[in-house]
C-alpha cells in the first residue's frame, strides 16, 4: 500500500499547478512569520549556521536554501531547456533566438532606468543591478496557477527567457560583487562538467558516477565564488535528452520525471520559506514611492522589465530576426513580460550585495520591501492578464471545435 501512495503523491506533486500553489503559500508563511511577535525566531532559523566548516560549508539555512536548493530546480529547468532546443519548440532557430533576444532586453531596459533614476544616491553605482532578474520559479508559479489554458509555448518562451535573464544576473553579480573568482575551482568544475558530458556520451547510466560527480560540480562552482545554481543549469544542459533506439526514455525524461517531484513539493517552496521573510514597518512603507533607491527598483522592474523583454520581442519579431512562440500572440507575450517583473531572489540578494553597509542599513531594506511589492503587483497584474488571455484561447478552442462538427453550429 505504501508504494502505490508514494506514487501518487509524485505524480500528484509533478503537476505544476499544485508546485504552484505550495511555492506561494510558503511565500505567505514566510512573509506573515518575519512581520508576526514571533519574527525573531524566523530570522534565527533563516540564519542558522550548519555545515563543515573546514570545507567552506558553514552556511547559513537561507543560503543552503538559495544556493543548495534551488540549483536542483535549475537542474529540472536545464533539462527541460534543454529538451525544447533539441526536440520541441526551441529546435527551430528562429524560435529559440527570442526568448535570448527578449533576456537581454528584459536586463538592459531594467539596468538603465534604475541607473537613470537613482544616479547619485549612494549605494546605487552597484544598486542599478537589483532589478535585472526574473525569479523563475515565482514566474512559473503564477503562470501554473492562472495561465492553465494559455498554450505550453508560453511555459517554454518564459522559462528559456528566464534561465538566460538568470544568467546574464550571474554574471553581473560575478563581473560586479565578486573581488576574485578562484581559477583553481573554476577549471575543477570544467573538468567535473567535461566528465559528466563525456559519461553521458558513453552511455553510462550508473547513478554511482553521476550523484558524486554534480555534488562535487556544484562544490567547486561554489567555492570558485560563482552563484551555485549555475552548476545545476550546466550539468541540465549536458544532459542526453533524445532517446537511442530500443530506449524507453532518455536520461533527461527519467531524470526529470524523478526529480521534479522533489523540486516542486520540497527544495522550492523551503527557497521560498527563507527568501520572502522581508521585515514590514510603516516607516519603510512610507517612504516606498519617495526613496530614489525604491523608486529605482519599482520602475526597473515593473516598467523596465515589460517594456524591455515585450519591446525587444516585438521588434525583433517585425523585422524577421526572430520567430513568435507557437500560438501565441502579441496579447499573451505582453501578459508574460509583465511576469519577467517577478524578481525576488536574485533581486533581493543584490539589494543585500550593492547595499549593505551603505548608511545605516536602512537602504536595503527599503530596496527589499520594492522587491516584494513590485513583484506582488506584477504577480497580479500578471494573473489578471494570463486569466483574460486565457479565456479568449479557450473560446477560440471551443469555436473552432463547434466549426468542426458536421452540419456546423447546429450540432
Amino acid at each position: 500500500m505504501t508504494q502505490p501512495l508514494r506514487s501518487e503523491l509524485s505524480r500528484y506533486l509533478r503537476t505544476e499547478t499544485v508546485g504552484g500553489s505550495i511555492l506561494l503559500i510558503a511565500a505567505a508563511v514566510a512573509l506573515v512569520w518575519a512581520n508576526s511577535p514571533v519574527s525573531d525566531s524566523y530570522f534565527a532559523l533563516r540564519d542558522w549556521q550548519i555545515g563543515p566548516e573546514a570545507l567552506h560549508l558553514n552556511l547559513t539555512v537561507g543560503t543552503w536554501a538559495q544556493d543548495g536548493l534551488l540549483a536542483v530546480f535549475f537542474f529540472v529547468a536545464g533539462l527541460e531547456l534543454k529538451r525544447e532546443m533539441v526536440v520541441g519548440e526551441l529546435a527551430d532557430r528562429k524560435r529559440a533566438l527570442l526568448p535570448i533576444i527578449a533576456a537581454c532586453g528584459g536586463v538592459v531596459v531594467p539596468a538603465i532606468i534604475a541607473a537613470t533614476i537613482g544616479a547619485g544616491t549612494p549605494g546605487m553605482e552597484r544598486g542599478w543591478a537589483i532589478p535585472v532578474a526574473t525569479d523563475i520559479a515565482f514566474a512559473l508559479g503564477v503562470l501554473a496557477l492562472t495561465g492553465s489554458r494559455i498554450p505550453a509555448s508560453a511555459r517554454v518562451f518564459l522559462l528559456s527567457l528566464a534561465v538566460v535573464d538568470d544568467l546574464l544576473a550571474i554574471v553581473l553579480i560575478a563581473v560586479l560583487f565578486t573581488s576574485s573568482i578562484a581559477l583553481l575551482w573554476l577549471l575543477g568544475a570544467a573538468v567535473c562538467l567535461a566528465v559528466y558530458a563525456f559519461a553521458q556520451h558513453r552511455r553510462i547510466t550508473t547513478p554511482l558516477l553521476y550523484v558524486p560527480l554534480a555534488l562535487l560540480t556544484w562544490y567547486c562552482v561554489h567555492d570558485a565564488g560563482i552563484h551555485a545554481t549555475l552548476a545545476g543549469v550546466a550539468l541540465g544542459l549536458l544532459t542526453r535528452v533524445r532517446r537511442d533506439p530500443g530506449e524507453r526514455e532518455s536520461p533527461g525524461a527519467r531524470l526529470e520525471h524523478r526529480i521534479q517531484p522533489l523540486s516542486a513539493g520540497v527544495c522550492v517552496p523551503l527557497f521560498a520559506l527563507f527568501a520572502s521573510g522581508v521585515a514590514l514597518s510603516s516607516e519603510l512603507l512610507g517612504q516606498l514611492f519617495t526613496n530614489p533607491i525604491s523608486q529605482s527598483v519599482i520602475a526597473g522592474l515593473l516598467v523596465g522589465k515589460t517594456v524591455g523583454i515585450f519591446g525587444i520581442s516585438w521588434l525583433a519579431i517585425r523585422l524577421g530576426i526572430a520567430k513568435k512562440p507557437r500560438a501565441l500572440g502579441f496579447r499573451d507575450m505582453f501578459a508574460l513580460s509583465v511576469l519577467g517583473a517577478i524578481g525576488f531572489t536574485v533581486s533581493l540578494l543584490v539589494a543585500d550585495l550593492a547595499l549593505a553597509g551603505i548608511g545605516d542599513g536602512s537602504e536595503a531594506e527599503i530596496a527589499k520591501v520594492a522587491v516584494l511589492v513590485t513583484s506582488l503587483t506584477a504577480s497580479l497584474i500578471g494573473s489578471a492578464l494570463l486569466w483574460r488571455r486565457g479565456r479568449a484561447h479557450a473560446a477560440r478552442k471551443d469555436d473552432s471545435e463547434v466549426q468542426e462538427l458536421p452540419g456546423g453550429v447546429d450540432k
